[in-house]
């Protein structure tokens, strides 16, 4: 039994065959309706948090709507969400950080890392391993500011990219075509758009998500904060969307009835279930103060159009709410109806999955050998080449004679997953990477840790000194960005700064830098350092990241990946992060943000990078000159 995935509608059970929900052959209107109709206003309640219970009488098991599959099927064993990792199988192929993936411009590839995860997914659905098949990705917000720790899940500064790659990403994990509609009723693992909307500020000088007000202009909502959820839902026909926690313009996100149903539902035609954000409901009124009691808040989501709440407000105050008459059992219904929508479209109410369509999923899918082939190809077409002098890269893989690798970031194969990931298949760090391509290679970790509090400088030097060529693998990690922590400087620490240059200078060739990081960095000083001979930036590259960085260093890959966001100056900090203006006002000084608007230096320019070949790009003019509207 405990192989078995957990369903409803079990031919086993003595009612089922008089159900009408039960009838995979009726409309999914029609069975929700039926469902609906037989639950006490109790068994309502208990289904509008995110750890639904079963309803026993019924035949309906329990679900959790928590799931997690960034960049891969994620599992906490210390949050209780709806994968589990802890049985026959332990692992998930863990692809590049999606800043990264953003780097290669290839749709077709955001496409197929989709498409593996929901496999992978079902996969572990189908081996019993799971409660739930809703995964809460992708993260579609706009990397407005270089400072913003969860920039580095999503596609980065341009509205149209971030559109494109949640188009493709939806598509691949709900089990559509590449090209779109050929989904019908029937999804492989179901979408989230989050966090919807105008949601890039985490925890900046002391101004947290929670009560973070975004004073956001009409046209900077439409041509760069919303487009992304539209093509998510209206051509990637999410089943999901996550509203944030911030309020926009006074309003909380997750109360905002024009957002979620006058303009996704209505104006979008989305068809699924919306969730909070976790604990988002409880803050609208313990924090925001937008509601003065909490049956206000629970009456203002479900009014709004809400479904369903990461957290147990919900549970704890929706029959007061009811019973005060802040709140019709109308609303209740709505929510429940978007809810058993999903489960049903998944599958989960039409006998055993095993039957279904995507009941032939089996454990072989995960960890295969074509999905880890998968997170290698990513990473080597996303990583990018920012700078090579001398045309020091690639190097020869029958001169080299001797290696130091220098640098926290090495040998952490926790460094290469970024955050929101699983248990890998298996990791590949830059170093192991590199021990096959060099038999003389030392390692040396030249800090103690990222931030550097305590530099190994000497050891360093004399490590460098004794090798023909150099490779400093630095950056940041999640200690230094990461979901509620935002950064408050764009460089590196200043003892891990010197250690570069220290090194650089000491070593018998011009070194090559390798930089982890999800956000952009202030690196001016190694961009013009002459001992610098290239840069290398790898974002938090995936179980296979460290392969593909000797692939690219050693020259049996081409890097051609480029910068999917602007990288700013360390003097961008004195622009607040709290100000969502995006374009610029020259009489204040304010710069703009992002390629689009963006007026101040760049110590690199988004679309940025380089390759080992030479090429370039020309627009062939265009004739007509005159538009008629």
């Amino acid at each position: 039994e405990s192989s078995r995935p957990p369903f409803a509608c079990d031919s086993s059970h003595p009612l089922t065959k008089s159900y009408p929900f039960c009838k995979p052959t009726l409309p999914i209107n029609q069975r929700v309706q039926d469902l609906i109709s037989r639950l006490t206003l109790d068994e309502k309640i208990s289904q509008l948090v995110n750890s639904a219970p079963p309803i026993p009488r019924l035949g309906i098991p329990e679900y959790e709507w928590w799931s997690e599959a960034l960049h891969g099927v994620a599992y906490f064993p210390t949050v209780h969400t709806g994968m589990s990792l802890n049985g026959t199988i332990q692992s998930a192929t863990s692809f590049p950080q999606v800043i990264l993936t953003a780097a290669s411009f290839d749709v077709h590839l955001w496409y197929r890392i989709g498409q593996a995860i929901g496999r992978e997914a079902r996969a572990i659905y189908n081996a019993g391993q799971a409660t739930g098949m809703t995964f809460w990705a992708p993260n579609i917000n706009i990397f407005r500011d270089p400072r913003w720790g969860r920039g580095q899940e999503t596609p980065g500064e341009d509205p149209v990219v971030t559109g494109k790659y949640a188009v493709s990403f939806v598509r691949g994990i709900q089990g559509d075509t590449f090209e779109g509609g050929k989904l019908g009723h029937h999804l492989q693992a179901s979408a989230c758009c989050k966090h919807f909307t105008a949601y890039d500020l985490d925890n900046w000088k002391g101004v947290n998500r929670f009560v973070f007000n975004a004073k956001v202009s009409l046209q900077d909502l439409a041509d760069t904060y919303m487009p992304p959820f539209r093509s998510c839902i209206e051509e990637g026909k999410a089943s999901g969307i996550m509203c944030a926690y911030n309020r926009v313009n006074g309003v909380p996100n997750c109360a905002d009835y024009n957002l979620l149903s006058k303009t996704a539902r209505a104006q979008w035609g989305f068809n699924g279930y919306i969730t909070s954000d976790c604990d988002a409901v409880s803050i609208i009124h313990e924090e925001q103060g937008y509601a003065k009691l909490p049956e206000d808040a629970v009456a203002d989501v479900l009014k709004a159009g809400m479904d369903v709440n990461c957290g147990n407000y919900l549970k704890n105050y929706t029959k007061s709410a009811v019973v005060k008459r802040k709140l019709p059992i109308s609303e209740i219904d709505r929510a429940l109806h978007n809810l058993f929508s999903v489960r049903m479209r998944l599958g989960l109410f039409d006998g055993n999955p095993l039957q279904q369509p995507f009941g032939k999923i089996g454990p072989d899918q995960v960890c295969s050998q074509e999905h880890q082939n998968l997170a290698l190809e990513a990473a080597r077409n996303s990583i990018v080449l920012l700078k090579n002098n001398y045309r020091l890269l690639p190097f020869s893989k029958a001169k080299t004679a001797s290696l130091a690798v220098i640098g926290p970031n090495t040998n952490s194969a926790k460094t290469l997953l970024g955050n929101y990931a699983g248990p890998p298949c298996k990791t590949v760090t830059p170093l192991q990477g590199l021990q096959r391509y060099v038999k003389d290679i030392t390692y040396h970790p030249g800090c103690n840790a990222v931030n550097c509090s305590y530099a190994l400088t000497d050891q360093a030097v004399k490590v460098a000194k004794g090798a023909e060529y150099v490779v400093l693998v630095m950056g940041l990690d999640q200690t230094q960005e990461r979901e509620e922590l935002d950064r408050v400087d764009l460089v590196l620490s200043p003892k891990q700064q010197n250690l570069i240059s220290i090194v650089a200078r000491a070593a018998k060739n011009p070194v090559v830098l390798v930089l982890l990081s999800g956000g952009p960095v202030d690196i001016s000083f190694a961009k013009y350092d002459k001992h610098i001979g290239s840069i290398l930036w790898a974002g938090y590259p995936g179980e296979a990241g460290g392969l593909a960085l000797a692939e690219i260093i050693f020259g049996d890959h081409n890097p051609g990946g480029r910068l999917p966001v602007t990288w700013y100056p360390q003097s961008f900090v004195k622009v607040p992060m709290t100000d969502m203006r995006m374009r610029p006002e020259p009489s204040s000084g304010y710069p703009g943000r992002t390629y689009r608007f963006y007026q101040g230096q760049k110590v690199f320019e988004f679309g940025y990078g380089l390759s080992y070949s030479n090429y370039s790009y020309e627009f062939l003019p265009v004739a007509q000159n005159t538009v008629y509207l």
